[in-house]
C-alpha cells in the first residue's frame, strides 16, 4: 500500500515543506499531539490550545523520534521536517480521510447519546476474537481524535472500530467524511447536548448525517426500543436490535448475577444463545447486542460473540463496581444525561440492597434542562430508590421530582456544594448499601471518590 511521507503530506494538506530535501520520502507512522506519546516515525500535530501550544514541543517531539511535525508557524532551529499549514486542524483532518482512503477493511463508525463508549469497546472486543482490531483510544471522539485514530492504521489492522461524538450540526458529516464506515452504530437518541440540537429530532438529525457518507452496500445498526429510530429509514439496509420482539437481534431473561456480571440470552430468527457480561449493568445488554449484531455481519459466531463479551471490561468512570468492604460503589461519575442516568437507576434498582442515588447536575440540556431533572427525579421515585442524595444547581429539580413522584422524602436529601454533601455523607450512607454516583463530568463528582471508596470506617 502507499504509505505517507513529509512530501505526500506537503501535498494532501497543501502546505509547505520546509527542512532537508533527502528526508522528503522518509516514511510517517502514525500522528500524536502530546510530545510525550511520540514514537518512532510518528507525526507530531502541532496544536494551538488554550493553555498550551504544541508549538513549543516540536523539537521536543523530533528528540524522541517523530519523523516531521505539522505546524501553522515556523519552528526556530527545528530538528527535523515540517509541513507548514494555514490550520493543523483542518490539515489533519484532510490527511485522516486520505489515509482511511488506503485501507479495504470493514470501517465501523459508532454514534449516540449514551452508550458510545461502552459499545465500541464491546465491539471491539468481540471482533477481536477473530480480527486485528484498531478501536478509537480512551474517548478520542472528535474531529481531532478521530483522524488521530485513523493515522494509527497499519497494514496489521483487518477492521477499524471508530467512535464519533458530535455536538453541534455539521460535525457529524465532517467526521463521517474521514471515516466512510461500512457499518454504523446508533445508540439512541437521547437528551444530550440539546443546547445546540433543541430537541431529540435535532439530534437524529445531527447523528445521521453520516448515511451521506456510506455507500450503498452500508449497514444501519439501530437501537430498534428507540422511538426515532425504530421507523428511521437510513438509506441503506437496517438492523435493529433492542428488547422488544419486533428487534432482528433482541435479548430476553435479562439479570444481574453476583452483583456485577449482566447475563441474558440474545434471540435471533430461531436462534437462541446464553451471553455473559463480565460487569454489572442491565443497560449493558443494548450494548452487547449491537456488538453482537454486528460481530454476525461480518461472520462471526456465537461462540465468538460469547467469548469476546467475555473479555469486555469497563472504560474508567463508567458503571464501574466496586465492593469497598462497606458498601458496594458504582462509579458513574465520567457523564450523564436523563438516559443514561434513567439506565443506571434501573441497574441500580435490581441490586439486592438497599439503593442509594447520589446525582449531580445534568449539563448541556437548554430549554428543557429543568423538566429533564424533574422527570429523572420522578423516575428515581418509580425505581424505588431507598436514598436518594442529589448535589448542584440543577439537581435541586431532581430532588423536586422525585418527592412530587411520591418518593420517600424521609429518605431523599439535596445539598447546594459537594462540601455540603461530603460533610452529611457518613450519616446518609449505611453499611451494605448499593451506592451509585452520577453527574456530568464539569461536575467533577469523582471528587466525591476517596469520601465513598474509603466508606468512614
Amino acid at each position: 500500500m502507499t504509505y505517507l511521507t513529509p512530501q505526500k503530506i506537503a501535498e494532501i494538506t497543501n502546505g509547505q515543506y520546509i527542512g532537508d530535501e533527502s528526508l522528503l520520502n522518509v516514511r510517517v507512522m502514525g500522528a500524536v499531539r502530546d510530545n510525550r506519546d511520540v514514537q518512532q516515525g510518528n507525526l507530531f500535530v502541532c496544536i494551538r490550545g488554550e493553555r498550551v501550544d504544541g508549538h513549543s514541543f516540536a523539537n521536543s517531539a523530533f528528540d524522541s523520534g517523530a519523523s516531521c511535525c505539522l505546524a501553522e508557524i515556523e519552528i526556530p532551529d527545528a530538528k527535523g521536517p515540517y509541513v507548514l499549514v494555514t490550520s493543523t486542524l483542518k490539515a489533519i483532518k484532510k490527511l485522516g480521510g486520505y489515509y482511511r482512503s488506503l485501507f479495504n477493511i470493514p470501517v465501523i463508525g459508532i454514534t449516540g447519546s449514551v452508550g458510545k463508549t461502552t459499545t465500541k469497546e464491546m465491539t471491539a472486543a468481540v471482533l477481536g476474537t477473530k480480527l486485528n482490531v484498531l478501536k478509537t483510544p480512551e474517548n478520542m471522539n472528535n474531529e481531532l481524535g478521530v483522524p488521530l485514530t485513523l493515522l494509527s492504521l497499519d497494514e496489521t489492522y483487518e477492521t477499524a472500530v471508530i467512535e464519533m461524538g458530535v455536538s453541534e450540526f455539521g460535525e457529524m458529516s465532517r467526521l463521517a467524511e474521514m471515516v466512510r464506515p461500512d457499518i454504523f452504530i446508533m445508540t439512541k437518541i437521547g437528551y444530550s447536548h440539546l443546547d445546540n440540537f433543541g430537541d431529540l429530532n435535532g439530534v437524529l438529525r445531527a447523528k445521521s448525517e453520516a448515511f451521506k457518507f456510506m455507500k450503498s452496500t452500508g449497514t444501519a445498526v439501530l437501537n430498534g426500543d428507540d422511538d426515532l429510530l425504530r421507523d428511521y429509514d437510513p438509506g441503506i439496509r437496517k438492523v435493529t436490535f433492542g428488547i422488544h420482539e419486533h428487534n432482528d437481534y433482541r435479548a430476553e431473561n435479562v439479570c444481574i448475577e453476583n452483583n456485577n456480571e449482566t447475563l441474558f440470552d440474545i434471540v435471533n430468527c430461531s436462534v437462541r444463545y446464553k451471553l455473559r457480561v463480565p460487569s454489572y449493568g442491565s443497560h449493558l445488554v443494548l450494548c452487547a447486542l449491537a456488538a453482537a449484531a454486528t460481530g454476525r455481519l461480518l461472520g462471526l459466531s456465537y461462540e465468538d460473540i460469547a467469548q469476546g463479551l467475555l473479555s469486555y471490561a469497563p472504560v474508567g468512570g463508567r458503571a464501574n463496581l466496586t465492593d469497598t468492604g462497606f458498601i458496594t460503589l458504582i462509579n458513574d461519575c465520567y457523564n450523564s444525561n436523563p438516559n443514561s442516568v434513567e439506565a443506571a437507576l434501573s441497574s441500580l434498582s435490581m441490586l439486592p440492597q438497599r439503593h442509594v442515588a447520589i446525582l449531580g447536575d445534568m449539563l448541556g440540556l437548554g430549554e428543557q434542562s429543568s423538566q429533564l431533572h424533574v422527570d429523572v427525579g420522578s423516575f428515581a421515585a418509580r425505581c424505588n430508590i431507598d436514598c436518594l442524595i442529589c448535589c448542584g444547581d440543577m439537581a435541586e429539580s431532581i430532588f423536586k421530582g422525585f418527592k412530587s413522584a411520591g418518593g420517600n422524602e424521609a429518605a431523599a436529601y439535596y445539598f447546594k456544594t459537594k462540601a455540603e454533601l461530603i460533610s452529611a455523607l457518613p450519616g446518609l450512607v449505611q453499611k451494605g448499601d448499593s451506592v451509585l454516583i452520577k453527574a456530568s463530568h464539569g461536575m467533577k463528582f469523582e471528587e466525591l471518590l476517596p469520601y465513598l471508596e474509603g466508606s468512614f470506617y
